[in-house]
């Protein structure tokens, strides 16, 4: 009788949860889950009706131990009692969460629920910060004047809206600002849900994005709310755009007209309030222009743009994120590894960096972890940055629309010991690095990928690429 009770309640305050930008549960005597609100849906990746009579520990999966425990405790007690801990969601994504568990009473005081009420750390720290421009500047670093052009106009984005797509090479960060974007915005306590449109195939695509309804095809056993309902009021991060089948890409145009699409399967809209922001590493005027791309969603997602400019051009960036990653490394790995001898600061900045900022900070842990002084010297760095490049590499994917046409681009350059040591191209330094990657995983692709500092899909396009796979 008393769950039935709480469902009552449970069902008559359901639209003041919602309001609440906390993840809020529900749960019965029984320690199972009645109800979920909008923000914690977003959170965990599950929607109300999944995890409906599902064990809370299940479905909200922390790092302090059985959370059955805590609420017997509090069933028991009627004390309320707070902690701090992670939760691992759907996506196996660990988010810093501040858990709140609180006793419900019926109309006798007896114990006929408990409430669970979820806080994102991460959130609340960034809203401690009183200006916009300071909140990205603690995420981004840079002081080259290209980063403080891209810093300002983050400032302004942030401010704003409307569609941002996010443009340059690969390593350059574009996910990183795409979440301070989000986290300097007025949605900042609300969901941000990233989705990588490369990493599957279309018919999956389509409902990870759009969700499907029970019954929808063969193993749709369950609604799947999709990400663009459980990113509602907040941000949906859609990362390698270029790679979007242009059946969904039509879908998408009609989304960002009409704010409400179709699940899959599905024969009632779902509407929505979702800011697009959207990045890529290829040249998306290039693919309209051959047909891969539609150029109406183009000018939809590129109502503001932002490019982020490669290292090579970040002038003076460079020593700044070598000593930044090196420390972050040394205390995460107990070491005492302080800096980088002026030997070994001469070849890291006539390196060029085709991998960006992710390349250099897979050579900075590289070197905390090999060297085994204070300082680090020319024998901890990677043997490949002794390696000389091909005198004329290829252009990136991407050129930033503002640089003359005419331009040549950038020589590459390299330090001079090095040029005289070793000889080989960039593209037999990348097999290698994949080889010795794909070794040290026993062949396994993700870990391949996370050793390379790459993404899978990366890794499978250069495996394909150079006919390895």
């Amino acid at each position: 009788m008393k769950i039935e009770s709480v469902l009552q309640n449970v069902s008559e305050i359901g639209e003041l949860l919602n309001g609440i930008p906390h993840g809020i549960a529900i749960l019965g005597t029984d320690l199972c889950i009645l109800k979920m609100n909008r923000f914690l849906e977003a959170i965990t990746g599950y929607v109300t009706d999944e995890a409906k009579g599902v064990y809370a520990e299940f479905i909200l999966r922390t790092n302090f131990g059985s959370k059955n425990l805590i609420c017997k405790e509090v069933l028991e007690s009627g004390d309320s009692v707070s902690v701090d801990g992670n939760i691992i969601n759907r996506r196996r994504k660990k988010i810093p969460i501040h858990f709140t568990v609180t006793r419900l009473n019926d109309g006798q005081g007896q114990a006929s629920g408990v409430l669970i009420v979820l806080e994102d750390s991460s959130v609340v720290k960034e809203q401690k910060l009183s200006h916009q421009e300071q909140s990205i500047r603690t995420e981004i670093l840079g002081h080259s004047s290209k980063m403080e052009k891209v810093l300002e106009l983050m400032a302004v984005l942030a401010r704003t809206d409307a569609s941002v797509l996010i443009t340059g090479e690969t390593g350059t960060g574009k996910d990183l600002i795409a979440e301070a974007l989000h986290k300097s915005s007025q949605r900042a306590r609300q969901p941000f849900i990233k989705v990588n449109c490369g990493a599957l195939p279309e018919a999956l695509l389509e409902s990870e994005l759009f969700g499907h309804v029970k019954g929808a095809f063969t193993g749709a056993v369950t609604e799947n709310a999709g990400m663009f309902r459980l990113a509602h009021k907040g941000t949906i991060f859609l990362t390698e755009i270029g790679d979007l089948s242009l059946p969904l890409q039509v879908i998408l145009l009609s989304v960002l007209d009409d704010q409400e699409f179709y699940p899959v399967g599905g024969n009632k809209k779902v509407k929505v309030d979702v800011r697009i922001i959207a990045a890529t590493h290829r040249s998306l005027r290039q693919d309209v222009q051959q047909g891969r791309f539609r150029e109406d969603l183009f000018y939809r997602l590129n109502v503001l743009h932002l490019h982020t400019p490669p290292l090579r051009e970040r002038e003076g960036d460079i020593r700044l994120l070598l000593d930044h990653f090196l420390r972050q490394f040394s205390t995460k790995l107990g070491r005492d590894v302080t800096e980088f001898t002026p030997k070994a600061i001469d070849v890291l900045n006539e390196y060029s960096y085709p991998g960006n900022v992710r390349e250099l900070r897979n050579i900075a842990e590289y070197s905390a972890n090999i060297c085994q002084g204070k300082a680090v010297e020319l024998k901890d760095l990677p043997l490949y940055l002794f390696k000389p490049l091909e005198p004329s590499p290829a252009p990136p994917l991407y050129r930033d629309p503002t640089m003359d046409q005419q331009e040549e681009q950038r020589p590459v350059t390299i330090p001079a010991q090095a040029a005289n040591s070793m000889a080989g191209s960039w593209t037999e330094i990348e097999k290698e690095l994949i080889l010795n990657a794909l070794r040290k995983s026993g062949g396994h692709r993700k870990q391949a990928a996370e050793i390379l500092g790459w993404g899978r899909t990366t890794l499978w396009r250069k495996l394909k690429k150079y006919k390895m796979a």
